[in-house]
């Protein structure tokens, strides 16, 4: 009874293409049924739960009646296109039966890794949780060139769990988890329980396994484990066709392969912060500012903002100094060096009016902010 999930408050979930659809032929909604089942008896249970699925490009093939998965690019965005429209609806459907609303979110790599389309997604997430909404995501495969890929869905889930902060990414594939060796070749392989996230040897064992486990993604698995735990998250791999997979892994039960982050999600994120090194900008802020910054668990409001150095863009880590120059904080900037400037010791309800709009209601979120 050690499962992660149990102490996890915000959870990761994926599920590969196998799980969702009927051997690649449309979706299963079955299966569906039964995920919006499990994840809704997580969310009554205080969970927040995120849903990373694959599956669209299987539905759009049916649904155009494809044989085969076709080759050109352009061709799998425009089955992902007319998939996604089948998988919302199946999930929305399954889960309205529980009582819980979803929501269709559509991001790729480039979301991610862009600062300031980072905190939009960020904040989107953020308040669809907060309104008790299960966001169901998937890669915006008809917009992009090279991440139509096998496994992908993997890596993605390892980002969502960056961005939200999860506490735990479980992986749910068609392996029971991840083996010494690939026990199909090797009688004496066993099944890895516990293994800490990063571990150069899992990478190799996951190599190395055989083709079929290697088709099934199992070194995606062993590198989304390790992505998540560079923000603290514990990761599960687990078999979904285990019965409840979810509910028991929350309830305490060990199944699969856990890999377990060496670090704690509080202190990874503000490690991050603290030693990224492209700051773009410095921001002087007042001695009521500083105080209340210094005390903790306080955001920056534009008021308290002296005077703005550089140029930055929403997204962008910047410095938070006093007036005598001394480093305070680092953290995600709301708005541009431009914008700053000209809601700088201004209160908070006067932004939209300078502006015409608002993006926050502070300049640093006390959640992108570390004290130094």
């Amino acid at each position: 009874m050690s499962s992660v999930v149990a102490a996890a408050r915000r959870v990761v979930v994926k599920v590969g293409s196998s799980l969702v659809t009927d051997e690649g032929r449309g979706l299963d909604l079955a299966a569906i049924s039964r995920w919006a089942k499990q994840i809704a008896a997580l969310h009554s249970h205080g969970k927040q739960v995120l849903l990373v699925s694959s599956g669209a490009i299987a539905e759009g093939m049916q649904r155009l009646g494809w044989a085969r998965r076709q080759q050109q690019i352009h061709e799998l965005q425009a089955a992902a296109a007319v998939g996604q429209m089948g998988l919302a609806q199946a999930y929305e459907v399954s889960f309205r039966a529980h009582g819980v609303q979803t929501a269709q979110v559509l991001l790729t790599h480039a979301d991610l890794a862009d600062r300031a389309r980072y905190l939009n997604a960020r904040s989107t997430l953020f308040t669809l949780l907060e309104l008790g909404v299960v966001p169901v995501i998937n890669e915006n495969d008809t917009v992009v060139t090279d991440e139509i890929k096998f496994g992908d869905n993997d890596t993605l889930g390892a980002l969502v769990t960056n961005l939200v902060e999860a506490n735990a990414l479980v992986i749910l594939t068609d392996q029971a988890g991840l083996y010494s060796a690939d026990p199909r070749q090797d009688p004496s392989a066993s099944l890895l329980s516990s293994v800490v996230a990063g571990d150069p040897v899992l990478e190799t064992i996951a190599s190395g396994t055989g083709s079929a486990i290697a088709r099934g993604g199992m070194l995606t698995k062993v590198l989304a484990a390790k992505r998540a735990a560079r923000s603290g998250a514990h990761t599960v791999i687990a078999s979904g066709r285990e019965p409840d997979v979810l509910i028991r892994l929350a309830q305490g039960e060990a199944i699969g392969t856990e890999l377990k982050a060496a670090t704690a999600v509080l202190t990874a994120r503000k490690q991050w912060l603290a030693d990224h090194l492209q700051l773009k900008g410095r921001i002087v802020v007042d001695d009521g500012a500083a105080r209340a910054l210094a005390s903790g668990g306080r955001s920056l409001l534009p008021i308290g903002v002296i005077e703005v150095s550089g140029e930055f863009q929403r997204g962008d880590v910047v410095a938070c100094v006093d007036h005598a120059g001394r480093d305070i904080a680092r953290g995600l900037v709301n708005y541009s060096s431009a914008q700053t400037r000209q809601i700088a010791r201004k209160p908070t309800a006067e932004i939209e009016s300078i502006l015409g709009f608002i993006e926050e209601p502070e300049l640093i979120h006390r959640d992108n902010l570390v004290l130094l």
